[in-house]
């Protein structure tokens, strides 16, 4: 496997996907994955795709447990197995005691390294990443077992490391699985994309947040509904939004929006001081997605004449009707945004004082509003 020094799935926190139990809300995805095993026609190389933090890590561990503690399906003989119909594996298993303690030697995990000169982690996954992979084939083939490698994620890829694996995929080793995270397959080389099997995993509704953030092993604060509509429906970015207090700042983002066309400024001066505090760098960006995400709801209420059924913050659907009422009123929040955003992305990137950026930018918003 490898170690713990760079997890790109992993939530301060919050269990780490290869811990995480039950996966929520991807039934359609493993009984695709189930159906292809039964079948006795599993395929070599398999794409997880979806938004970020709807569980393709999690997943991936789980088909990882799957495939290295399960027996390849007989062939209908008089003694045939029944055929699995869950991914589920005994945690006490051997298998998966052994990925839990990271001492599994059929499983490689590839993620970005750190460079041996400069002693700090890649910004890619290199070539030599992927070239590793061919000496674990060569030293693990020789009890005949499955081989199972995690890439996570594929994005991160350079090209020299994409050619690496293509070739893998095109001249995949025996009984070897090999499973792609991505969030933006279409940045991938099509010929890998075209060499494997693609399972996309959606979104998760109110209710499936709930229960997600109930296995997460996070002590979640705030309303499940809330953080579903803030968050897109990815719990990584739920847990995010709960560990760092996400919908208590939306909701005084919305009372603040709520006192325009004449801005509170004391409470808007309170705002941006907090935000500006030494080490609330995180809270910072943190407040600026969340009023992209905002405006992005403003533009979207004019757009379709009526607020987003599920309200994320107190009276927030009755401010959002009276900020953008109209289809013209939406389209001026869209462009506003654009504008708004960039201006705050710059004064950041050139370390502006950030108390004078907060501001600036609901100042700016304020100008956007209806009068």
């Amino acid at each position: 496997m490898t170690d713990d020094l760079y997890q790109p799935d992993r939530i301060d926190g919050a269990r780490h996907p290869r811990d995480t139990a039950r996966l929520i809300g991807q039934e359609a995805a493993e009984a695709a994955f189930l159906d292809a095993f039964n079948s006795g026609k599993l395929h070599h190389g398999w794409l997880l795709t979806g938004p970020r933090g709807v569980g393709k890590a999690t997943l991936a561990w789980r088909l990882a447990r799957f495939l290295l503690a399960t027996p390849d399906p007989d062939d209908g003989g008089m003694f045939a197995s029944v055929a699995p119909s869950t991914l589920d594996i005994d945690p006490e298993h051997p298998v998966a005691r052994r990925i839990s303690a990271g001492g599994e030697g059929a499983l490689k995990v590839v993620t970005r390294s750190v460079d041996e000169k400069t002693k700090r982690l890649r910004k890619q996954i290199v070539v030599d990443d992927i070239r590793k992979l061919n000496g674990f084939f060569q030293m693990s083939a020789a009890d005949g077992g499955r081989r199972v490698v995690i890439v996570d994620d594929a994005d991160l890829m350079n090209p020299n490391a994409a050619n690496a694996l293509l070739k893998m995929l095109e001249e995949p080793p025996a009984r070897a699985v090999i499973l792609l995270i991505s969030h933006r397959p279409s940045g991938l080389l099509p010929t890998i994309r075209s060499r494997c099997r693609t399972l996309r995993l959606g979104t998760l509704t109110p209710d499936q947040m709930a229960q997600a953030l109930e296995l997460s092993g996070v002590d979640v604060t705030g309303d499940p509904t809330a953080l579903a509509a803030l968050s897109g429906g990815s719990v990584g970015a739920a847990l995010s939004l709960s560990l760092m207090g996400g919908l208590q700042l939306y909701a005084e983002l919305v009372a603040l929006l709520g006192t325009f066309p004449r801005l509170d400024r004391a409470r808007a001066l309170k705002l941006a001081e907090a935000a500006a505090a030494r080490g609330a760098e995180e809270k910072l960006a943190l407040l600026f997605d969340l009023t992209d995400l905002l405006m992005l709801r403003l533009a979207r209420t004019g757009a379709l004449g009526h607020p987003p059924d599920v309200a994320a913050a107190p009276d927030e659907q009755a401010i959002l009707s009276r900020l953008s009422p109209t289809p013209e009123q939406g389209r001026e929040w869209a462009q506003a945004a654009q504008g708004i955003s960039t201006r705050a992305r710059h004064g950041m990137a050139v370390n502006l004082d950030p108390a004078a950026l907060v501001l600036d930018t609901l100042f700016k918003m304020g100008e956007a509003a209806p009068r």
